[in-house]
């Protein structure tokens, strides 16, 4: 009888593919929808808003409540039992060097890998505000290693696959003998019971006082900024007793708050760790570039992409919507027919293989939506956002966006376009939160390189 694959989890029976009844019957069961506070409850996910609950006729013979809140995850009814094993921490543990990382952190690295440590071995929780591009993976390598050293279990956690999968072989690389799971909807690998868990935040919903350290990255992605279930999840995912450690280049405006009041204690790096400013955007007024696409008419903003191609420079041209950018490559592909690129978005199967070739230098560009807005570096890129002006097109998701140029040490200059069709507040209040960066930075004497000003 193994009861690893409940360990730290709570699962329907469905769920529970390998575990005999002899351990479902010791298991603790609680009810899939439970009353708190009068209120049902999904006991899973939290949601206790009515709207997101709906009843309807079930096989246990009564009309069951059931969560539309954590649907996607598999359905939560009235009449569902969820079964869970306290965590154990029953690992093989690896010999030391637990880390076999060989780089050289920053100092302003090590200022924060030593924070981290210090949250992690007095179980408490901190920001880390670093600029897109300061080496926040590398800093949490000595945390990590703190925790599997004192027998804990660890979860780097983010809201985004693309961020879980670039992660993924970073991690196994500093790491080598630490058994690891990557858990995303659609792995075909499937669960295993490690020391060392990698997941999306919508994975950590199947998780109960699992972990001794979560570090969710990306903290201000969506879906996880605006989604109460899975901000629950991460909580009822952490042991009573445990670390939290937030990663974000683009901390929210209430826990801007919280840091400010001294509610949270937070570690601010506004320098990359090779010392350069970051890119500061050009914002270029471009017309109507809608129209422009529709009509295929000459547009201001094709002046932009046939100047990078014939300075062979690389980049990635970011659009709002799809269907926008399904047209305007057609459209390109008539315009170049012999340039190598092609358009990747959430809903595309190819993705990584795609990201995969634009960084192996196959592609003279890359079109795509926000969901290469963060979590992929590429050597040496420029960046356009093509309709800077559209609603998608946040402060934070351009500042991530932004973040994109410069991020290598070899090649840590690079050139931003902000091409719209009127400025928005978003537009200003992300020029304006890259330079106040700079600023920090060059007061404090971090930078050893000028503001990027690469020509068009």
């Amino acid at each position: 009888m193994d009861g690893k694959e409940l360990y730290g989890r709570e699962l329907t029976r469905s769920e529970c593919r390998n575990a005999d009844e002899a351990l479902l019957d010791l298991a603790e069961k609680r009810p899939g929808i439970e009353r708190v506070n009068g209120k049902p409850t999904c006991t899973r996910c939290g949601n206790q808003d009515r709207k997101k609950m709906q009843a309807a006729p079930c096989s246990c013979g009564t009309a069951c409540l059931y969560c539309l809140s954590c649907l996607n995850m598999g359905k939560i009814k009235s009449c569902t039992v969820l079964h869970h094993l306290p965590e154990t921490n029953s690992f093989a543990w690896p010999q030391e060097p637990i880390l076999q990382w060989k780089g050289q952190l920053s100092s302003e690295q090590k200022r924060a890998s030593d924070e981290i440590v210090v949250t992690v071995l007095s179980e408490g929780t901190r920001l880390i505000w670093a600029v897109a591009g300061a080496g926040k993976t590398e800093m949490i390598f000595e945390g990590i290693a703190a925790c599997l050293r004192e027998g804990g279990r660890v979860c780097l956690a983010s809201p985004r696959v693309d961020v879980c999968l670039e992660l993924a072989p970073r991690i196994k690389q500093a790491f080598p003998d630490v058994p690891l799971a990557l858990l995303y909807g659609g792995n075909e690998e499937g669960y295993s019971y490690t020391p060392l868990v990698i997941a999306t935040t919508h994975q950590l919903l199947r998780f109960r006082e699992a972990f001794d350290l979560l570090i969710i990255d990306e903290i201000d992605s969506f879906p996880y900024h605006n989604d109460a279930s899975l901000q629950f999840g991460a909580q009822k995912s952490r042991k009573k007793a445990s670390a939290l450690v937030y990663l974000t280049a683009t901390p929210s405006r209430a826990m801007q708050n919280d840091l400010k009041h001294g509610r949270l204690a937070a570690t601010v790096l506004p320098a990359r760790y090779h010392g350069f400013a970051l890119p500061e955007p050009e914002c270029l007024w471009v017309g109507n570039w809608r129209k422009a696409i529709n009509k295929k008419k000459t547009a201001r903003f094709l002046t932009l992409i046939r100047r990078k191609l014939q300075t062979n420079r690389r980049f990635l041209l970011f659009l709002p919507h799809i269907q926008l950018m399904e047209e305007l490559e057609g459209w390109l592909r008539e315009l170049f027919p012999d340039k190598q690129f092609t358009c990747v978005s959430a809903s595309d199967p190819d993705r990584e293989e795609k990201v995969k070739r634009m960084r192996a230098e196959e592609y003279d560009f890359l079109m795509t939506t926000t969901i290469l807005e963060r979590g992929v570096t590429f050597r040496d890129i420029d960046v356009i956002v093509l309709g800077a002006e559209d609603r998608v097109f946040t402060e934070a998701s351009l500042v991530q966006i932004a973040g994109r140029a410069g991020r290598h040490k070899d090649f840590p200059t690079g050139w931003v376009c902000f091409a719209h069709d009127g400025e928005t507040k978003a537009i200003q209040g992300a020029v304006r939160q890259i330079r106040s960066m700079n600023r920090d930075a060059g007061r404090r004497g971090l930078l050893n390189g000028s503001v990027s000003v690469l020509s068009k």
